[in-house]
């Protein structure tokens, strides 16, 4: 069975292909890389950790969980609002880390990508 006509906006254009493999194996892809692993990868385990021992204390440490901190609120609400918390303070830090180290390269590469793709005729 053949496959059916593409749009030809859906067809890979080689020229698009290769500048991106050139610009996907340059030092400044890899340090744009390594930016963003330098903060998704520790915030992830931070925050996963966090989550876990947050689910195993309500498992296993009931005690701990159910101490009153005043009124009706104890420990295992306090906690479990923080890990919504936590999520908008990663949030938060990410998107200032992106502003700051992440955006500038990637806006950089992506003008270099339309630089090498633009059609001939439009360069003037």
């Amino acid at each position: 069975m053949s496959q059916p006509d593409t749009p030809e906006a859906d067809r890979i254009d080689p020229a698009q292909h290769k500048a991106y493999a050139e610009i996907a194996a340059s030092t400044e892809f890899q340090n744009l890389r390594k930016r963003f692993l330098s903060f998704a990868f520790p915030a992830t385990v931070i925050f996963m950790i966090w989550y876990v021992v947050y689910v195993l204390c309500n498992n296993w440490a009931r005690g701990f969980m159910d101490i009153q901190v005043f009124g009706n609120i104890n420990i295992a609400l306090i906690f479990g609002l923080l890990q919504f918390v936590s999520t908008f303070v990663i949030a938060i830090l990410y998107a200032r880390h992106a502003n700051r180290s992440i955006d500038p390269a990637a806006d950089k590469l992506r003008q270099q990508f339309e630089a090498q793709v633009q059609p001939k005729e439009d360069r003037s």
